[in-house]
């Protein structure tokens, strides 16, 4: 449930649940999340025959915007393990994925989202560098088909 305060909160206090059930421990922190949206189009529309020179606005279909989680590399194989069951055609790998902004001390939820029959189209694992001091990074996109907020 949304909690309303007059400041708003801070972006990085936020529990991830791939549809598993886990929102603790390495599998389930993630260091970043890309904004999550929704948008609903419309369809412009005018009778020939109308007094007033402007189109209608009528509400079409909804369109969820696709989102992508990075975290470091864990060596931990559930993700890919999702992402093969989705290509091999299993129908029931689709989940409900949900977000879960916590306040500063971590002591309640105060805005969810719930992406619902979501899916992984994407996973990046790298840039890798000999060179470089940077964490080994993996990244998913999510595909989803309705949000839902509470």
């Amino acid at each position: 449930m949304a909690v309303l305060r007059d400041r708003p909160y801070v972006q990085f206090n936020f529990l991830v649940n791939l549809g598993d059930g886990v929102t603790d421990g390495p599998e389930a922190g993630f260091q970043e999340m890309s904004n999550v949206g929704m948008e609903v189009t419309v369809a412009e529309y005018r009778n020939g025959n109308e007094r007033e020179n402007s189109v209608r606005k009528i509400t079409g279909l909804n369109k969820a915007t696709d989102v992508t989680l990075k975290r470091g590399v864990i060596g931990s194989l559930n993700l890919y393990q999702w992402l093969d069951a989705i290509r091999n055609g299993d129908q029931s790998a689709l989940r409900t994925v949900t977000v879960q902004l916590q306040n500063e001390d971590h002591t309640q939820v105060v805005q969810t989202w719930k992406l619902l029959r979501a899916r992984i189209i994407k996973h990046v694992s790298g840039p890798f560098n000999a060179k470089g001091t940077d964490v080994a990074m993996e990244e998913l996109t999510l595909s989803f088909e309705r949000l839902e907020m509470e």
